[in-house]
């Protein structure tokens, strides 16, 4: 076809269309078939030179397709897209043409051909009355690459111009359909942001006026209606603005008007124009970034896919300025969306046979920002309980084992020992915790999550290797060497051992003064608050240990005392047990044997327990404190013990039977003449028949505890010469000069005879009948009525 035929055939279509526009209900098909015209038009358009501008034809083609787009039956989406291909290519590619004298009429026909271009673009973008954001993205989608592909500052600058006439000619319409599925925002954007710094002042100006449309278009669909005018009036002042008013506009949309996977779009863009061969495009994607992230980040979507893109790219980013900002967007991530930072690096890291960049590097060498990191993945390993009026995240969280492996990566990276230092207390002792969790409650569901594990499939060795490597990363290496050496670490993963391991963990940085076992001690103190602790035994166990540290003892005071007897009252045999051997370690330390009395009440209460070691266990640390205790400090103590003493001294069993006597001989070799009073006085008087028909018991060494405990109380009570006979003569002996010296008692050591005819030792039983009979021969009268009233009385 000629030109002439072609212009004829281009025009007989415009007069056809406007024809069957006018029937109202008119349909294309009905008389020619309209997709195979669109077809043909696109045709003639792709015969068009691109090398030169001599002809009507191109333009005269696209103003066909505006009169089609007008008629029935509409064009599919695919037709339009292939139109549309077509016609921006066609115009694009065009040589550039400077307007002169001698191309006047060239530069006027590319005027009409960018025209006719918008023309086809606006009217291909309606559906019915109102712009289709969707197909606006499909156009953008083909015109892009020509502003971000091309070499050539006017094939840019044809791309940016055609964008921002369409995004102006959108901005005239308040319905947008499929306004919410548009997905170009952020995208675009970014793109637009980064050639508004672009060197070239066309290109500049033509990314700012595009921009500014595009800001326009997100205000009047967004943003509160009261607040439209005010914002757009804004906006236009830095209409065609220079590069600084771009960018406060960019920060402005990025904050306030862009969703959050509106917002990872706008962060690919420019990290993917860091890798660029261009310093200037790496100079303006960092620079941009560095813009709109210089204060708090706002809530990111896509972060797994930024994530993956720095960890991929990282080492193709040479450039210092622009390497420091791609860590910075690290960094800031990894402070927002720790958990989702922390499971992709793993991920990528699992997959990936060598390893590309060193992310943890990067993010270990932000000191603050890594005990941010380190706080937050302590929450992981010691989760708080959430509130029930807050929704469930929707955000991904790591479990414990993997907050293990990422604090083990930090550790790894960490470079500075005071650094790591300031969260060593409590990383130390949730790693602890974790491990004591994991051998004593069972890990079945840890090792459920393997997702993110690689070679660290045992969860208990692998907690294991982080508090190793905490105790190497804060200078305690000799520490770490000195557990190895005495089994510590083993002991820990042995199931049958690990509270043994734990004691050996503890011993080693109280006996090679660590300095943190002071704050250790407070954290301990303060999960022992909460009753509910799950780690109560470890951290008891631990603590135990740390009561032997000098610094450690010197402020205990009386709170912590009650915390500790509260205790008292687990039901876990277990738990009872160890509190009471840990209250052996009072007598060592004046600050601590001062306060004991504080557990007086749960440590007497335990001589009654139902459960038959606990007792056993108790009268073996009565008689540890007995031993060591000082009057000073223990009198109130002491003397209440020797009333709970009494009832034991009947006890069925020897051992505690003998234990009863021992440290009752303890205690009485502790007092003195001068601190003699009520109630201890007394005491020592209703035990004392006790004392001599128990030289008849079975148990030999209690005879023996009895006889020693008759001399010291003959000592007290001034007896000089009941103390010889004490020492030598045997039992009834012993009661006839007990009776003698002590007539006027008579009546209150009949009382203890009797409480003795129960004694399920016979000669224990007739020595009590003895005594009782030899006191009955000595009553008068009175006394004997006396008696019997009382007797009646019970």
């Amino acid at each position: 076809m000629s030109t002439v035929d072609k212009q004829n055939f281009l025009r007989a279509v415009e007069i056809l269309s406007g024809a069957v526009r006018a029937e109202g209900n008119g349909n294309m098909n009905n008389y020619y078939p309209k997709a195979i015209l669109a077809k043909k038009i696109e045709t003639l358009i792709l015969e068009e030179s691109t090398e030169i501008l001599d002809s009507s034809v191109r333009q005269q083609a696209m103003l066909c397709i505006v009169a089609l787009s007008q008629v029935n039956p509409p064009f599919h989406l695919s037709e339009i897209l292939d139109l549309v291909s077509v016609g921006v290519s066609s115009v694009f590619s065009l040589p550039l043409i400077m307007p002169s004298l001698d191309r006047k009429d060239s530069a006027s026909l590319y005027l009409q051909v960018t025209q006719a271009l918008d023309d086809m673009l606006q009217a291909l973008v309606m559906d019915t009355m109102d712009p289709n954001m969707l197909i606006l993205e499909n156009f953008l989608e083909i015109i892009l690459p020509w502003l971000t592909q091309s070499d050539k500052v006017h094939e840019q600058t044809r791309a940016l111009g055609t964008i921002s006439r369409l995004l102006r000619f959108v901005c005239n319409f308040p319905t947008l359909l499929h306004m919410e599925s548009f997905s170009m925002s952020g995208k675009l954007i970014g793109i637009l942001g980064l050639f508004c710094l672009n060197s070239s002042h066309e290109i500049r100006l033509g990314a700012s006026e595009a921009l500014h449309y595009l800001s326009k278009i997100l205000v009047l669909q967004r943003s509160v209606r009261q607040k439209t005018v005010n914002i757009l009036r804004n906006l236009q002042k830095h209409f065609r603005g220079e590069w600084f008013a771009s960018m406060q506009n960019v920060t402005l949309f990025f904050r306030k008007y862009l969703t959050p996977v509106e917002r990872a779009d706008v962060i690919m863009v420019t990290m993917e124009s860091m890798t660029s061969s261009s310093w200037d495009d790496i100079y303006a994607a960092s620079s941009m970034l560095e813009i709109i992230l210089k204060y708090s980040i706002p809530e990111i979507g896509k972060v797994s896919e930024i994530i993956q893109y720095i960890y991929i790219h990282m080492n193709n980013i040479t450039e210092p300025t622009a390497q420091n900002t791609v860590k910075k967007v690290l960094y800031l991530l990894s402070q927002a969306y720790t958990d989702e930072v922390i499971l992709t690096l793993f991920k990528i890291q699992d997959q990936t046979e060598k390893e590309v960049c060193k992310p943890w590097e990067i993010l270990a060498s932000f000191p603050k920002g890594c005990e941010v990191i380190m706080k937050h993945l302590l929450q992981r390993l010691v989760p708080q309980q959430a509130p029930q009026d807050r929704e469930p995240s929707q955000r991904a969280e790591i479990s414990p084992l993997i907050a293990t492996r990422a604090i083990h990566e930090l550790l790894l990276e960490s470079s500075q020992q005071m650094e790591v230092q300031t969260f060593f207390s409590p990383l130390f002792i949730a790693l602890l915790f974790q491990t004591s969790f994991l051998m004593v409650e069972g890990n079945a569901e840890m090792i459920q999550d393997q997702r993110h594990v690689a070679e660290w499939v045992d969860p208990v060795s692998s907690t294991v290797k982080a508090l190793k490597t905490l105790l190497l990363s804060s200078g305690y290496g000799n520490f770490e060497s000195e557990i190895e050496k005495l089994g510590g670490w083993e002991l820990l993963v042995d199931p049958e051992r690990h509270h043994d391991g734990v004691t050996v963990v503890a011993r080693c940085l109280v006996t090679k003064h660590c300095w943190h076992n002071c704050p250790i001690f407070g954290l301990l103190m303060k999960m022992l608050q909460d009753p509910n602790c799950t780690n109560h035994f470890t951290a008891l166990v631990f603590l135990m240990e740390l009561l032997q540290c000098p610094d450690v003892t010197a402020i205990v005071d009386d709170f912590v005392i009650h915390i500790l007897a509260n205790w008292f009252n687990c039901k876990e045999p277990a738990t009872v047990k160890l509190l009471l051997q840990m209250t052996e370690v009072f007598t060592k330390h004046k600050n601590l044997e001062r306060r004991l009395h504080i557990l007086k009440p749960q440590i007497l209460n335990c001589c009654y327990s139902s459960d038959g070691d606990i007792v056993k266990e108790t009268f073996l640390m009565l008689k540890h404190l007995v031993e060591n205790l000082s009057w000073q400090y223990s009198s109130s103590f002491l003397i209440q013990l020797t009333f709970t003493l009494e009832p034991f001294f009947e006890e069925e069993s020897e051992h505690l039977r003998l234990l009863a006597f021992q440290i009752y001989s303890s205690l009485l070799a502790k007092v003195k003449r001068k601190v003699l009073i009520f109630p201890l006085r007394h005491q020592i008087l209703n035990v004392i028949v006790f004392l001599v028909l128990h030289l008849q018991d079975v148990n030999l060494d209690v005879a023996q505890a009895c006889q020693v405990s008759l001399c010291s109380t003959a000592a007290l009570l001034c007896w000089s010469k009941l103390r010889e006979v004490f020492t030598k003569e045997d039992v009834f002996t012993i009661i006839g000069a007990l009776l003698q010296q002590e007539t006027n008692k008579a009546l209150w050591f009949l009382k203890q005879c009797v409480a003795s005819f129960k004694s399920t030792q016979v000669p224990i039983r007739q020595a009590a009948v003895w005594f009782a009979g030899q006191i009955l021969q000595t009553l008068d009268l009175e006394e004997m009525n006396e008696m019997e009233e009382a007797y009646a009385g019970e």
